[in-house]
């Protein structure tokens, strides 16, 4: 039985029954313990830090099995052709979280070789064969190296092709090998939502995708290849979007091309929608459930397609921060605090822009609590600071928090996307270590880098290494 915690006068984690996870700010499982202390997944975080170290990603599973079950589910209930989710894995790529989705029937979409190598390993390992490998993986990206297109012709996945340089290289690599492609081409749909403009991927304005008056020129050069096989269209029009009707949108221009690429004698059977639903990072933020995305979609594309006289097509949709984000928080310890009266109070913590790039990336929000303290009142408003030689290195400005204490366990929620994939080592900071949370049993699943990791990657050629001469 889940407790009601309050921050700011708001509810965070309710008694309910199943909401949809990306409308809530902290995890399914999250509680307050008999100690006062923030509990996920059934593991104290105040315990988590203690065992584990800080900055410590907390991912939790149940949240994003549930996840990963209501978006298959919703496609099934809503659409009546056949469907599949494909996990958008440049959200957060590592192999637990690979393992957990394969086993709930989820697929990938990987946007580089490294994406894509773990991905392989990871299903390999969990006990998939090549066939399954082969149907479960897509791989997008806008400047595919000649090495990341081998990999794939390789491995058997699906490759989302976005311009014609790709397109002529796949062309070439298939004939020199003599070995068949299935492709989806990606096309710019012209349709601009309300998100930050570095997310913004389907307006004309684009670096992804082609032109909409490309695709003929492109279905004709595809009618012409022989180991090139197209099996359907993609679209993408952006991240973290709380708006419905742009993908009511999305649904006829897809349509429109799918029956002229039909026309051209392509065999499509896929069309891709892209993903792009938002989650709630602050109190304020109101993104509609999955089930209501996936219904707008679903609806929109059924209607299309019958409009056209279409037979369905597999309907393919690439969700990623909507399917982990609100899975994971991130546990800091509390160092110093600085009081500028009239002014500012800063606490800062261990961590910062080099494990949460967001904030001075993107000017992104985010709600936060005392791990420790969650039945204090939020009697102190502080800026918190990250630890990095970076003026700009702050996670929020002005937040209402319980009176902060050195070694408090400050948690960030909603850090599952882009926090861990954007991470990175700057000031020589190893990246944090990660564990998934469930039923009580917490298991690490990426170990924290150490100062050996750090060097692991450098050499100091003989000529530059002598000491000076005295």
């Amino acid at each position: 039985m889940l407790l009601t915690e309050k921050l700011s006068g708001e509810k965070l984690v309710n008694s309910s029954n199943s909401p949809s996870p990306n409308q809530r700010l902290l995890p399914l499982t999250a509680k307050i313990n008999d100690k006062n202390h923030l509990e996920i997944g059934g593991c104290d975080v105040v315990d988590l830090v203690k065992q584990y170290g800080s900055p410590l990603y907390i991912l939790d599973e149940k949240t994003l099995r549930t996840c990963a079950i209501q978006y298959r589910d919703a496609f099934k209930e809503y659409y009546p052709g056949e469907s599949q989710v494909i996990y958008a894995s440049k959200a957060w790529s590592c192999m637990a979280i690979v393992s957990i989705l394969a086993s709930e029937g989820i697929g990938f979409d990987v946007v580089s070789g490294g994406e894509l190598f773990t991905t392989t390993k990871a299903l390999e390992m969990s006990g998939y064969n090549g066939d399954d490998i082969k149907e479960k993986i897509y791989l997008h990206g806008n400047n595919k190296s000649i090495a990341e297109l081998e990999l794939a012709i390789d491995a058997g996945c699906k490759i989302i092709v976005d311009n014609w340089l790709e397109l002529e290289t796949l062309a070439q690599l298939t004939a020199k090998k003599e070995q068949s492609a299935k492709i989806l081409i990606r096309l710019t749909p012209g349709i601009e939502c309300h998100t930050h403009e570095y997310i913004r991927t389907g307006s004309i304005d684009s670096k992804f995708g082609f032109d909409l008056n490309q695709l003929e020129a492109v279905f004709t050069f595809i009618k012409e290849q022989n180991f090139i096989e197209c099996i359907g269209l993609h679209a993408h029009i952006g991240s973290q979007i709380f708006e419905l009707e742009p993908h009511n949108d999305l649904g006829g221009v897809l349509a429109d091309w799918f029956k002229k690429a039909l026309d051209y004698g392509l065999p499509l059977t896929e069309l891709n929608v892209g993903g792009g639903l938002g989650i709630r990072y602050t109190e304020s933020d109101d993104p509609p459930s999955i089930a209501d995305w996936v219904k707008t979609v679903a609806t929109a594309v059924t209607k299309a397609c019958e409009e056209r006289g279409l037979a369905l097509p597999k309907l393919i949709a690439e969700p990623g921060r909507s399917m982990v984000a609100t899975s994971c928080i991130t546990a800091y310890t509390v160092g110093g605090k600085k009081v500028i009266p009239d002014v500012r109070t800063y606490i800062s913590v261990d961590g910062g822009m080099s494990d949460n790039p967001r904030p001075i990336t993107y000017q992104s929000l985010y709600q936060m609590a005392i791990a420790s303290k969650m039945d204090q009142e939020h009697s102190e408003t502080v800026t918190v600071a990250g630890k990095h030689c970076e003026s700009g290195d702050i996670l929020i400005k002005d937040i209402q928090l319980p009176e902060t204490n050195p070694n408090d366990i400050l948690v960030v929620f909603a850090t599952g996307a882009y926090n861990y994939s954007m991470a990175s080592n700057y000031n020589r900071i190893g990246r944090p270590a990660a564990v998934l949370v469930n039923e009580g049993e917490s298991s690490l699943i990426i170990r924290r880098e150490t100062y050996d990791d750090l060097v692991r990657q450098d050499l100091l050629p003989k000529n530059v290494s002598r000491k000076p001469s005295p």
